[in-house]
């Protein structure tokens, strides 16, 4: 049966969302104010990482980029896909210790992983700084530029796009700001960090991260995506403003440089010195650094749980209302893997990742809508 559906938010998790439920046979109107792509996923890095800090976690990441893998081939070459690999750097012992139960999580998930001990490490990367441990290389990561991924999905859908905001959900109804009113059997919120002003009942908070891209040369010259093996456990264990090493190669030989990790700020404004310790733990790996130029800095707002995993699913408490909120910094890798749990939840295709709970009666005393 055809029905109407109303995609809130035309960011890369809404516009795959769009994709997949017009391939269902709906309807689809998607509503945004700003531009396709313009808000949370043109201020990510653009990468496409499996991570495993939970099974679920890895689920959706590694099953997203088998979903990428498949997306590439249709991607306009202004997307800038490819699969450069992300290198995990250990800085000791303790953290090489890690490498091997990591790479056994992304085998048994499918994907390729590589043990590096220091001499690897330094041939595969050689301008990282001496007496580094080791590290894993996962080949099958990648980078994109999503913003342009965003608009290819959403036109190659058909969609409607609807320029305004969204002021208020009734049953079966959404009002715009600009007195409009829209009616669909299905709604989906994926508005990021804007959700909560629709459905204060989340359990979403916003996450500041600060980026900065360097102009062409005059920078080290990288081949992989480099992240600390370390990155959550002496950068983001806690609530406090955090800062780790990830550094990305861009097609373009520029270099694309985070990251940083502030809860509850919602300025958009340059935090200063929490950006230069976010240089320096760079140029702590990367010495190089220290030479290259800035192009531009820039920060960004992602939504994000308490458990790290975006919320997927029906609202308990509001039918016909649908969520595809809270990926944190993994919207950009996770937006196809969302799309095709959301089209499980609505009576698509079976998907491998229904049988983690991404849904948000994952959380207890979710109040009950009146």
């Amino acid at each position: 049966m055809i029905r109407r559906a109303v995609i809130i938010g035309a960011g890369i998790v809404g516009a795959a969302c769009a994709d997949s439920l017009v391939r269902l046979g709906h309807q689809v109107t998607v509503v945004e104010a700003g531009p396709v792509g313009g808000g949370a996923t043109a201020a990510g890095m653009g990468h496409l990482v499996v991570m495993d800090d939970s099974p679920a976690q890895l689920a959706l990441t590694s099953r997203s980029l088998e979903r990428w893998a498949e997306l590439a081939p249709h991607l306009p070459a202004a997307a800038e896909y490819r699969t450069c690999g992300t290198l995990w750097v250990a800085s000791d012992a303790e953290e090489q210790a890690g490498v091997l139960p990591k790479r056994a999580a992304y085998l048994a998930a499918g994907r390729e992983a590589e043990v590096l001990d220091a001499g690897a490490l330094a041939q595969c990367e050689p301008e990282l700084r001496t007496g580094l441990a080791g590290g894993l290389r996962v080949p099958g990561d990648g980078v994109v530029y999503a913003p342009v991924v965003a608009r290819f999905l959403l036109e190659r859908s058909g969609a409607a796009l609807v320029r305004a905001s969204v002021v208020g959900l009734d049953d079966g109804t959404v009002r715009l700001s600009d007195g409009r009113t829209l009616a669909a059997e299905l709604i989906v919120v994926a508005s990021g960090v804007q959700a909560t002003d629709l459905l204060p009942e989340l359990p979403l908070r916003s996450r500041q991260g600060h980026l900065l891209i360097t102009e062409r040369g005059g920078g080290p010259r990288i081949r992989h995506q480099l992240v600390e093996l370390g990155y959550l456990k002496s950068a983001h264990a806690s609530d406090a403003d955090s800062v780790a090493f990830n550094v990305q190669p861009r097609p373009t030989g520029q270099l694309l440089i985070g990251s940083s990790r502030q809860f509850g700020r919602t300025s958009r404004e340059i935090d200063w010195p929490l950006l230069r310790r976010m240089l320096e733990r760079a140029a702590e790996y990367l010495p190089a650094l220290r030479r290259a130029s800035a192009l531009r800095i820039w920060t960004g707002q992602r939504s994000a749980t308490t458990d790290h995993l975006p919320i997927i699913g029906p609202h308990p408490a509001r039918p016909g209302v649908y969520l595809a909120v809270g990926h944190e910094g993994l919207g950009i890798t996770t937006a196809l893997g969302t799309a095709e749990l959301l089209s499980a939840h609505l009576g698509g295709s079976a998907s491998p990742l229904s049988a983690h709970d991404f849904t948000l009666e994952r959380f207890s005393k979710v109040p009950v809508h009146a």
